[in-house]
């Protein structure tokens, strides 16, 4: 969740890169949403998808330092109609079309929690390390057209330590069928009390030893947020794809120690090998 400069940069993405022939209609994706990694090709049975992405990226969440960091990328899928079982990373999830105009999601995956070291500067020292910790996330995508072109978004991811909640509108750019293309989504971002303590909040202990106030926090709007995906075939097998998102925080999460910034950006490019 980068700078302006390369969320432009990769809005011009698409004039410098030819649409090739290869990109054939029956090349179906199960929903044509450039966010959807759908390696399947219009087919039933495995598939599966390997690469690498480059993000640049806010450190922490409420940080105003950023980092390069490479990230693996692709997933082992199996389709069968419009359902599709995949393992992508720390993610094993569901994905299924209902009705033409519903997709559904529910998966397990985690968080990596957040370290002192997080901060080159030191900001977070005596703050502690927070754990790696399991989070269900649930997501349902209401088509308002035929074909995809706009879409109401929500989706739940609950833990242990707390919910958070996100609703939304996307639309689509481009024509293809083949999940290549654009889209872009604005959304709302709430949530309980003890999410936002586990990210903004500072107990006594923690204020003790790191110097900063104790500061609890309550429930309710985390941010307004915008977030732009792009994808396309390089050739038969290789894709191309890139995202961008800029999250602005509610003024009590910019009244957080913890927020150095008042807002969490990232830009990330990478390339996909579909075996």
């Amino acid at each position: 969740m980068k700078k302006m400069t390369g969320f432009a940069a990769l809005l011009c993405l698409n004039s410098f890169i030819v649409q090739p022939a290869f990109a054939q209609a029956e090349e179906t994706a199960m929903v044509p949403l450039p966010s959807q990694d759908d390696f399947s090709k219009g087919e039933d049975g495995w598939s599966f998808g390997l690469g690498l992405t480059v993000e640049y990226e806010t450190a922490y969440e409420g940080s105003d330092e950023f980092e390069f960091e490479p990230q693996p990328a692709g997933a082992v899928q199996w389709r069968s109609g419009d359902n599709i079982f995949y393992f992508a990373g720390e993610a094993l999830g569901w994905r299924g079309l209902r009705a033409e105009h519903w997709l559904l999601e529910a998966a397990i995956g985690f968080d990596e929690g957040r370290e002192e070291n997080d901060s080159e500067d030191g900001y977070l020292d005596g703050l502690g390390d927070q754990d790696e910790g399991a989070e269900l996330v649930l997501q349902a995508r209401r088509a308002l057209d035929a074909d995809w072109r706009y879409w109401l978004v929500s989706r739940v991811v609950a833990s242990d330590e707390g919910n958070l909640a996100l609703f939304g509108i996307g639309r689509r750019f481009g024509d293809q069928v083949d999940g290549t293309g654009s889209e872009v989504n604005l959304v709302a971002t709430f949530h309980d009390s003890e999410y936002a303590t586990k990210g903004f909040g500072i107990d006594a202990g923690q204020a003790a030893a790191s110097g900063l106030p104790q500061t609890s926090m309550s429930g309710g709007l985390r941010s307004i947020g915008v977030d732009f995906n792009y994808r396309q075939y390089i050739n038969e097998n290789w894709q191309l794809y890139g995202e961008a998102l800029f999250e602005y925080y509610s003024s009590d999460v910019r009244d957080s120690p913890i927020a150095r910034s008042n807002y969490e950006a990232e830009v990330g490019i990478g390339f996909i090998y579909i075996f």
